[in-house]
């Protein structure tokens, strides 16, 4: 909603992860380890990744960041990433969704195998269960989806991600959306944050 809004890309640290893992580049091969077990990927891994992808033409006018920074190193890291591209963040926003809450949305989540499309099995399920509207190809779900690793992430959130929350705070740019409102409800809130940073 935001890309469309704004014209911006979303740079998410888990599509570029996943990505190189699918195409079995050196980096790939060494995330996969950690991102199927639910660990963090190391920061020089993805403090590399995203500054590269940063240099690219579309990130010119603005960018959001999704799933990056996940701990302070990292914010240190992008801090002095994006001074050096004479940039700087103009608002960090936090979604404060229940912790059940969270892993039934993420257990429920469903891949094409063929075209990529997402679903969701309550709250977004295809017509035929376990097939693609799109393509008719088969719907599976990604290890790092499984509940035993969501709650492993959600452990590892706790330790190193939620630090970031009086990081940017004392920054003043954190913003705080309750996360379990109405969808509808978190984008309009999501929208006029965006619209007055």
């Amino acid at each position: 909603m935001l890309t469309v809004r704004f014209g911006i890309p979303q740079i998410s640290t888990g599509d570029i992860l996943r990505a190189a893992v699918r195409e079995g580049t050196p980096m790939g091969v060494k995330a996969k380890d950690c991102m199927d077990s639910g660990a963090l990927v190391g920061d020089e891994i993805v403090v590399g990744i995203v500054r590269e992808r940063l240099l690219k033409d579309d990130c010119r006018p603005g960018f959001i960041l999704d799933g990056f920074p996940r701990n302070v190193a990292q914010a240190d890291a992008l801090k002095e990433t994006l001074a050096a591209l004479g940039k700087e963040l103009d608002v960090v926003v936090s979604l404060d969704v229940d912790t059940e809450a969270l892993v039934e949305r993420l257990t429920g989540r469903r891949t094409c195998r063929d075209c990529g499309r997402g679903y969701h099995v309550k709250f977004d399920p295809p017509a035929v269960a376990d097939r693609c509207d799109a393509c008719d190809g088969e719907l599976f779900q990604r290890e790092d989806d499984q509940e035993s690793t969501i709650r492993h992430r959600l452990d590892v959130y706790q330790q190193q991600t939620a630090p970031l929350i009086d990081y940017y705070r004392r920054a003043g740019l954190l913003s705080v959306i309750d996360g379990m409102q109405e969808m509808n409800a978190v984008q309009e809130q999501l929208l006029a944050v965006c619209r007055t940073s």
